[in-house]
């Protein structure tokens, strides 16, 4: 019944987690790997990817109660098949043959914290598993979800280089929640069925850094300028509402579970060959003078395809993107640092 429920709620969204792309004999072998997988975001993520259809193998790791969840996730009657890995010593079997890795590993936001102030934490864990990610699976697709992804996905860059396995079209910074709130609340705003909703999200991952471009939003709403200065502002500190909601007993979990299983099903659709994928994410770029940015991407057989032009900003938006820019940057120079000490 949930899978139907599931079906019919989102049978008119352009992106549902269970539209067949393929015929189910046709669908190719796809082993996807969560790091992190016991955790907050982890749990709802692997039952998530556990409906997705075109998943065949759903490794879940994590360094305690990965076997709970793996066998409460495995009892779901779909076609993965499900194995939990708990421990250093299992990372590798974990890894090895994985098409795409999932990274949510590390500590929540509490009220009061920033994104930045998780750095020292999450940076360590992200470095270590991105080193064996270089050994045991150097040719899957990286979901980079451990914030602050600003500087993780530097980060997971430098450390690849470092392996000599760095390859710029198959690591991601999952910004796909950004996209997720700002249709939403635009879709509130504009009073339109927020599934026909489309909003560009670019820049990075963190407060001003999400710069959601309302001016490219379909379909067109007439709203006024305040209006759309407070969607962007709270399109910015959608986290923090959900932390401060909360009130210290968690961080977005669920909705960013859902943007992450959105996202990974967008990189298995582009790996399967389905043609004309595009989303936004957070990749090296050179469509700004900063080495990474989020805007559109087509995804593909390789992973990005082809980074999308932002397209025509308003004057708001133009002003944001300036205005971003210097705090975009010092986060990515944080992570390369963090990296090569």
């Amino acid at each position: 019944m949930f899978r139907s429920m599931l079906v019919r709620s989102s049978s008119s969204a352009k992106q549902s987690l269970l539209r067949r792309s393929f015929s189910s004999s046709s669908v190719p072998e796809r082993k996807v790997a969560i790091l992190g997988a016991a955790g907050g975001i982890g749990q709802p993520l692997a039952l998530l990817m556990k409906l997705n259809p075109l998943v065949s193998s759903l490794s879940l790791f994590d360094i305690a109660n990965t076997p709970g969840v793996a066998a409460d996730v495995g009892h779901i009657n779909t076609r993965s098949e499900v194995v939990g890995y708990m421990g250093d010593d299992d990372l590798a079997k974990a890894l090895e043959g994985a098409d795409l890795v999932i990274i949510p590993a590390g500590v929540p936001r509490k009220p009061g914290m920033t994104r930045d102030d998780l750095f020292n934490i999450n940076a360590g864990i992200v470095k270590n598993l991105c080193a064996a990610i270089a050994k045991y699976c150097p040719h899957a697709l990286v979901n980079m979800i451990s914030n602050p992804v600003n500087s993780t996905v530097p980060i997971a860059a430098e450390i690849f280089k470092k392996a000599g396995m760095y390859d710029e079209k198959k690591l991601f910074g999952v910004t796909t929640l950004d996209v997720v709130r700002a249709k939403t609340f635009y879709a509130g705003k504009a009073n339109v069925p927020v599934a026909e909703v489309n909003v560009p999200v670019i820049g990075g991952h963190a407060g001003v850094t999400i710069l959601p471009l309302f001016s490219q939003a379909t379909p067109q709403a007439n709203l006024s300028g305040d209006v759309l200065t407070a969607l962007t502002k709270r399109t910015q500190e959608g986290g923090t509402e959900v932390v401060e909601a909360k009130a210290g007993k968690g961080s977005a979990t669920l909705s960013m579970a859902y943007a992450g299983a959105l996202f990974a099903d967008a990189c298995l659709k582009g790996l399967n060959g389905v043609p004309d994928v595009v989303e936004c994410s957070y990749v090296q770029s050179t469509i700004t003078e900063l080495p990474f940015f989020a805007s559109k991407v087509r995804l593909g057989k390789n992973g990005v395809e082809e980074v999308l032009d932002l397209g025509p900003l308003s004057d708001f938006e133009k002003q944001g993107l300036e205005a971003l820019k210097p705090e975009l940057k010092s986060s990515i120079e944080k992570g390369v640092k963090f990296a090569n000490q």
